[in-house]
């Protein structure tokens, strides 16, 4: 019998991977399978970022490999974005990493700042990548729970002392998935305040930056933390410009984080293609054109989804901002949201991801992805009320 890490243990439950299974077996009963459960955007990557990696595969030298130093056009581009958004200085060579999208940063970047035992403390619910990088490194986990009383921001006073002593990185994420909440200047302040008074490094996984239809522009964890101390911040161009398939991000930040990511990044791979960089350089240096069509789509989405739960009787709150709607469950489902989820697809095709699989606090919730047109979300809502109603 082969012999496995023990590290495998806590990555053999995904909320995106049991899912998975159940929408196959859904498939295989002949259900048609309406996909609300992974937050992949359906829409099309413009034109003019689709030329620039076009007009990049007859170009002879971008078939090479791209060692970091190849990178230095994006990362400029990634640093003018930043500057020209949040008025923060930003040195391209040793503030900005390129990512395999902000996925790999968030999982690689506890391989850099956790020793075995260390903790990380963990917003839950919160997105996987975030514990399965934790886990990988050997560290532990403290959970902050997120309440709906709080608008989901996490109470830094519950954190026991003996935690607060060994805890490493903190990682948040807001705009934030799953819930939607947002969180304002002050109280990334506040963080701040918090990881300086025990030495911890403060990780913000930023992908919906972009993605609000109320209020104020979310802000950057740098714009609490301008002199960059201790921060590094993840951003991809999946959400803002339907880049997901291309799987292209970036940290930016404290040098020392950087240069520390970096290191475990090379360890692992070299870049993407050169190609997929010159298409990102043309998204990030454009205007914001295509960016505020991709937030009025999804705004019409939401509303129309929104309209359509309260007429069949299931009223979710409106979200300010990501491409999600967090529900909290009606009876008798409210303490088992995997089970529904699982009996939502089986019997309607309907895909949407349980609370639960996203932490324990997840428990009597579901996310709903908006990433089908508002005619198929419709359709969607009506099977959803039969279920309900059977």
């Amino acid at each position: 019998m082969l012999h496995f890490a023990q590290r495998l243990t806590s990555l053999r439950s995904n909320v995106f991977a049991d899912m998975d299974r159940a929408k196959a077996a859904a498939r295989q009963a002949g259900r048609d399978i309406i996909d609300l459960s992974l937050g992949s955007s359906d829409l099309a990557t413009a034109d003019f970022i689709l030329h620039e990696i076009e007009r990049s595969l007859w170009d002879r030298q971008t078939h090479q490999y791209l060692l970091f130093h190849g990178t230095r056009a994006f990362r400029e581009a990634a640093a003018h974005w930043y500057q020209r958004r949040y008025q923060i200085e930003i040195d391209p060579e040793t503030e900005v990493l390129p990512l395999v999208g902000s996925q790999e940063g968030t999982a690689h970047l506890p391989l850099a700042l956790l020793n075995p035992g260390d903790y990380a403390l963990l917003l839950d619910p919160g997105y996987p990548s975030h514990y399965g990088g934790v886990a990988l490194a050997g560290g532990q986990i403290h959970r902050l729970p997120l309440r709906a009383e709080r608008g989901f921001l996490p109470d830094f006073s519950e954190i026991p002392p003996q935690v607060c002593d060994r805890a490493r990185m903190m990682v948040l994420n807001y705009p934030h998935n799953p819930t939607t909440a947002t969180a304002s200047i002050s109280f990334f302040k506040e963080a701040l305040t918090f990881c300086d008074k025990y030495n911890i490094s403060l990780v913000h996984d930023f992908p919906y930056g972009d993605l609000v239809f109320e209020g104020d522009r979310p802000p950057s964890i740098l714009q609490a933390d301008v002199e960059k101390r201790r921060s590094i911040e993840f951003f991809t161009l999946s959400k803002s410009y339907n880049m997901g398939g291309f799987r292209v991000g970036y940290a930016i930040g404290n040098p020392e984080l950087i240069l520390a990511l970096r290191q475990v990044k090379a360890a692992v791979d070299f870049n993407q293609y050169q190609g997929i960089f010159n298409g990102a350089i043309a998204a990030l240096n454009s205007d914001t054109t295509s960016v505020q069509a991709t937030v009025d789509c999804f705004r019409q989405r939401r509303d129309a989804f929104i309209k359509g739960m309260q007429e069949i009787g299931w009223p979710v709150p409106t979200p300010k901002a990501t491409m999600y709607v967090w529900a909290k469950l009606p009876e008798p489902w409210s303490e088992n949201s995997m089970g529904f989820c699982e009996a939502l697809v089986q019997k309607t095709g309907v895909a949407v991801s349980p609370g639960v699989g996203f932490g324990e606090s997840g428990q009597g919730y579901v996310r709903f992805a908006l990433v089908r047109s508002p005619q198929v979300l419709a359709e969607a809502v009506q099977r959803i009320s039969v279920f309900l109603r059977g």
